[in-house]
């Protein structure tokens, strides 16, 4: 039985996104139809005062604050004051807001990067803040780990229901497909589809192709969110709201594969003959990062589509709106 009623009006931060679009796809697709969207130029989620003003005024009951700066490891070099303060500010306002608002769940989109950088495999929720963060992205991971902190504080203090899901490396239809800004798993399907029209004889890899990394479809990432926030109150409660318990839970598909197996994964979807080369001198970022999933499947979920489907799908919606990736 869901916990959220059909009518429910419900807010996602960062509709347009990633996460927020499949999660809006999600909601719909189940049957929730009074949704809160606003776009950048209706709402800017780094302005305290207009955040504050949009959750007084349309008085959401449930938020997926889906809303964050993303980038793989070239962006998160490159901009680390921006992945910082942007994220930390967006949560902060949406967070504090809800709590003003009366805002009966929200839930917080984090992220596996979360964990140390040499934290056992796999990794449990117990897990953090046991070890040094990877330096490659370790702004956007001390915003992500302040922002379930600020959900557990909330909880204890005033006794809201802010919880967090960490998913894994996600990726899907709408991903960005930027050559250097985006995450390892679309930037490789651009690079291959480019050099196949091309006829390039090689594609060169960032790093030794050695780390092994989980990835997890975005489809079931919404719909693993959309899980947790209709857990029964007093399975949320027993779960998710002990302190000094995590508030959170690993979302995952409980499965790893090396840089290269997801290379030539990828090169055999696109279709790609040519050779395949990695770049050693370029960063490898943590060697293996392989969430613990057992809390996850405890409470009644766990992912279904492999990672050779994901790719096909991912790679068939590239090729449907390639004229507006390129752009």
């Amino acid at each position: 039985m869901n916990f959220m009623k059909k009518s429910a009006r419900i807010f996602v931060a960062g509709h347009g996104g990633l996460a927020g679009s499949a999660i809006v796809s999600r909601l719909r697709g189940a049957g929730y139809d009074n949704l809160l969207l606003a776009g950048r130029g209706e709402l800017d989620l780094l302005d305290q005062g207009a955040v504050r003003a949009f959750f007084a005024a349309e008085r959401p009951e449930y938020v997926f604050l889906a809303a964050a700066k993303v980038g793989g490891i070239h962006a998160n070099n490159t901009y680390p004051a921006e992945f910082l303060y942007e994220n930390l500010t967006i949560q902060g306002n949406v967070i504090h807001s809800a709590w003003l608002a009366g805002v009966r769940r929200l839930l917080f989109l984090g992220s596996s990067c979360i964990y140390p950088r040499l934290a056992p495999q796999p990794m449990k929720e117990t897990d953090l803040l046991t070890g040094e963060l990877e330096p490659t992205n370790e702004p956007y991971a001390i915003a992500k780990i302040a922002g379930l902190k600020m959900c557990e504080a909330y909880n204890r203090q005033y006794g809201t229901r802010f919880v967090a899901v960490m998913p894994t490396n996600l990726y899907g239809p709408g991903d960005n497909f930027h050559p250097e800004n985006s995450h390892v798993l679309p930037a490789l399907i651009r690079r291959f589809h480019e050099a196949r029209l091309a006829g390039a004889p090689e594609v060169i890899v960032w790093g030794s192709g050695t780390p092994l990394r989980e990835f997890l479809y975005i489809d079931e990432m919404a719909d693993g969110s959309l899980f947790v926030m209709n857990l029964d109150e007093a399975t949320l409660a027993g779960h998710l709201l002990r302190y000094p318990k995590p508030c959170f839970v690993n979302l995952g598909s409980g499965v790893e594969v090396s840089i290269r197996q997801l290379a030539e994964t990828i090169r055999e979807v696109v279709g790609y003959g040519g050779k395949l080369t990695f770049d050693a001198s370029k960063p490898d970022g943590a060697p293996r990062k392989l969430l613990d999933v057992s809390a996850m499947k405890a409470l009644g979920w766990e992912a279904k589509v492999s990672l050779r489907q994901g790719v096909e799908e991912t790679y068939a919606w590239f090729l449907r709106n390639i004229e507006r990736v390129r752009g």
